[in-house]
């Protein structure tokens, strides 16, 4: 696999990243340890070197399933993960005060079975904690070697700024896909403008832009998008339409409207590192394929006018949720 530069940071990753949190959290009953440990090395094993966890993800038992799977290859992998949630609870609100920061590097530092953390995301900004003591934390984690990047998740243009001119951000990790083009107004522009790489999470739309869910498709009471206003039947139902696009534009490319997603997302800027998760490895490998497809300008140009026809129906969270984003 071809791989990617972070924005200036010189973090260096596979083109295409593996977003863990669905192994444990958030999508239904958490795998078997030996089979996420397999599905893992079955990603590193086909070129997949960017692992992305966080505290809250389980909680604790993502960063452990990481570290017992991606010990053997510590050396040879990158590994985000993520503070900022109280008590690694995201029911409970956000905590990022610097003592908060410094126990969970230490605690995820023993969980991830490693030395130092390549990649360190404050989760959700705090606004009750100025961004400059934020940074300025994972400044001195860096100096120490525990921490060696800083990275922001959900945060809005004004925090990235504060946080850049204390500590360079080396990556911002936000929602981008199809069908969630917001950062497309403010935030693209302005990592371009500073030098930041951009992971998105969820390129696949939490699984709906793969075509495999429709209006009528079941979540169980554990499935997080069992409580996302986008997920309910009737979005699911309004937003058929959008499928119907992507369908199309993937058959005349002659791929799989999840490939079609992650190309788009892959041609869009070359630091662009969108991080798919899933629990089945035939999915895996139908992700990977995704970056040996290449869009050319007419393609791409084809594929934003058929977006800019579409509204999409519902919001990403719940109100609770929606509150600790773009901050």
């Amino acid at each position: 696999m071809r791989t990617r530069v972070l924005g200036n940071s010189g973090l260096e990753v596979s083109a295409l990243g593996l977003g863990c949190m669905g192994l444990t959290h958030a999508y239904g009953q958490p795998v078997r340890t030996a089979d996420g440990i397999a599905l893992l090395r079955a990603a590193f094993e086909r070129g997949v070197t960017f692992f992305d966890t966080a505290e809250v993800y389980g909680p604790y038992t993502n960063e452990d399933l990481l570290g017992q799977a991606l010990a053997p290859i510590r050396e040879q992998v990158v590994i985000a993960t993520k503070f900022g949630f109280r008590d690694a609870d995201g029911n409970k609100g956000v905590d990022s005060r610097p003592q908060t920061i410094r126990a969970v590097a230490e605690a995820s530092l023993k969980r991830l079975r490693t030395d130092r953390i390549d990649l360190f995301y404050q989760h959700r900004v705090d606004p009750a904690v100025p961004m400059e003591d934020v940074a300025g934390t994972v400044r001195e984690l860096i100096a120490e070697g525990k921490v060696k990047h800083f990275g922001l998740s959900e945060a809005g243009a004004d925090s990235i700024r504060r946080a850049h001119a204390v500590q360079p951000v080396a990556a911002l990790q936000s929602e981008y896909s199809l069908w969630w083009r917001e950062p497309e107004q403010e935030i693209l522009p302005l990592l371009e403008e500073l030098g930041i790489g951009f992971v998105p999470f969820s390129p696949l739309g939490r699984g709906f832009l793969t075509g495999a869910m429709d209006a009528s498709t079941p979540f169980e009471a554990s499935d997080f998008r069992s409580r996302l206003p986008r997920f309910s039947e009737e979005s699911r139902r309004a937003n058929a339409g959008l499928l119907e696009v992507i369908a199309r534009l993937a058959a005349a490319k002659g791929i799989t409207p999840a490939q079609i997603a992650l190309a788009w997302l892959l041609a869009r800027r070359p630091w662009i590192v969108p991080i798919p998760g899933t629990t089945k490895l035939h999915r895996l490998e139908e992700n990977i394929a995704a970056t040996t497809v290449a869009l050319d300008a007419a393609e791409m140009a084809d594929i934003t006018r058929a977006l800019d026809a579409i509204t999409v129906v519902g919001e990403r969270y719940p109100q609770q949720l929606q509150r600790v984003t773009g901050r």
